[in-house]
């Protein structure tokens, strides 16, 4: 790379601040997407873990949820997470250029400078340093146990039990994430026992590792016991999804691309140019857990951000084989890559605020289906409106149809509890007693996912439409909201969209 006119550090710490700050902006200007209002709701009712994931995602915001903190202010812990991974994502491709060169040699840190924007220009990683996931943080926990890792593949490895144990830390808080922790932990054993062979296996650390692991997971166990093993059974039939076919490979394939970009590609030529083999046994980072959860995806059991970590990983790679081919003048391709990005990136963020499809007019389907984002507007206003309505009518819950509807309409109508009037076992059934026979709740029917009202000797005797809400966005309405109090309940019908 030509000089720069600032060291490629402070580059790298400039283009993760804009990222961070960009974030918060964003992040500022439109309401809850169903995933966090869900992990929010974790927040709001402590637990030793929860029926969808594990209980790290609620436990690092219950903090701010207890001051009553806005959503702008909530959303500054996955800027935060992000920023964290970044500057991992740095410091690895750094540290691996470092590791292939002489004794002593200084780290590269225009690799870092590429990785980092690599990281930086992905969609996928835009998305989850706005709103907070397991993945959120199961990414910046996969990137810390990949350069633990490095470091106790150094031949030297085993003199220093900190080392040990911080990993079993590591691994203790990744389980504490997300379940698919475990792909991570299965790289970490693969990457030393290809450095150390069965030998390692006679050090007493990492039997201390794996006790610390053990104990720091032991929420998850403790809660599962508790509830008849309810998480664990969920996760191995959502993993497990349903008939493999190809097709349903093709579309995770495509949707990849997509969300983390062409200059990932250069992992390849980065790959090849790290001679440790230490270096490269770092790979399995991305190749074991992203082979799995591609697997998975042929039975239609796979989103694109699940594999997040596994690229993450990936990063520091496609960096290293950025800087060399920048180097050698091959830069228009890079270039062309880079663009592709950054537009993508610029669309998405735009639809996201607006929650509008960039080819949607006047003519377009109210709440189209194939707009992700209009979901992102007009669930504060309705959560306001539902508790007005609950309290002009005596009511003491609100209900929906569906659990994805639930989350939005749990946080913002709060601290109203909320009926999931479906077949569905979920969380929601153990935040809430079941409707009781004979009472009444104020249902809410919202148009991107509408269901008839349930009536009937399974339903209710009677609903009738209190309200109708529509929420404007740059002067359209983005869905519409229907308020309904119903009465009288008589037993659990499934819901009939």
């Amino acid at each position: 790379m030509p000089a720069l006119p600032f060291t490629a550090t402070r580059l790298a710490q400039t283009l993760l601040g804009l990222g961070f700050v960009l974030h918060s902006v964003v992040g500022g200007m439109h309401g809850l997407s169903v995933d966090e209002a869900h992990y929010l709701l974790y927040a709001l009712r402590p637990a030793l873990s929860y029926f969808d994931h594990p209980p790290l995602v609620g436990w690092v915001q219950w903090p701010l949820v207890a001051l009553d903190a806005p959503v702008v202010v909530l959303r500054l812990v996955p800027g935060l997470v992000w920023l964290a991974s970044g500057w991992l994502v740095y410091q690895l491709a750094c540290d691996l250029c470092a590791s292939s060169g002489p004794t002593g040699s200084p780290p590269d840190a225009k690799a870092g400078l590429a990785a980092v924007l690599v990281f930086v220009l992905a969609p996928m990683f835009n998305l989850l340093g706005i709103a907070l996931v397991p993945d959120s943080l199961l990414v910046l926990l996969s990137l810390a146990l990949l350069r633990q890792t490095l470091r106790l593949m150094r031949p030297q490895a085993g003199h220093r039990p900190q080392d040990w144990l911080l990993l079993g830390l590591l691994l203790g808080l990744a389980g504490l994430a997300k379940y698919t922790a475990i792909l991570a932990a299965l790289a970490v054993v693969a990457c030393l026992l290809g450095r150390h062979g069965l030998q390692l296996l006679r050090q007493p650390w990492l039997w201390a590792a794996v006790l610390t692991a053990l104990a720091v997971v032991a929420p998850v166990f403790i809660w599962n016991a508790q509830h008849q093993w309810l998480s664990f059974n969920y996760q191995i039939r959502h993993g497990a999804g349903a008939h493999w076919q190809v097709r349903n490979l093709l579309i995770f394939g495509l949707l990849q691309a997509l969300a983390y970009g062409p200059l990932m590609l250069w992992a390849w030529q980065g790959w090849r140019l790290v001679a440790a083999p230490a270096a490269r046994l770092s790979a399995l980072f991305f190749v074991l857990p992203f082979g799995v959860l591609a697997y998975l995806s042929g039975g239609g059991s796979g989103l694109p951000h699940w594999t997040a970590p596994a690229w993450a990983a990936l990063a520091p790679l496609a960096g290293i084989g950025l800087s060399r081919a920048f180097a050698l003048g091959r830069r228009r391709w890079m270039a062309a890559a880079a663009g592709f990005e950054g537009l993508t990136l610029a669309l998405l963020l735009a639809t996201m605020l607006t929650g509008l499809l960039p080819w949607s007019s006047d003519k377009t389907p109210l709440g189209a289906a194939d707009n992700p984002f209009a979901d992102l507007h007009g669930w504060e206003l309705a959560g306001e409106r539902a508790r007005q309505l609950a309290r002009q009518e005596g009511l003491s819950s609100v209900a929906v149809q569906h659990w994805t509807l639930g989350s939005r309409l749990g946080w913002y109508a709060r601290p109203l509890p909320v009926q999931v009037l479906d077949q569905r076992t979920d969380q929601f059934d153990l935040w809430a007693a079941p409707l009781a026979p004979g009472a009444g709740t104020l249902l809410l029917d919202w148009s991107l996912m509408p269901f008839a009202a349930p009536l009937g000797p399974n339903g209710f005797e009677d609903c009738q439409l209190l309200d109708t809400l529509e929420p404007q966005r740059l002067g359209r309405a983005t869905a519409i909201f229907r308020f309904y109090a119903c009465h009288h309940w008589q037993g659990a019908a499934g819901a009939r969209p």
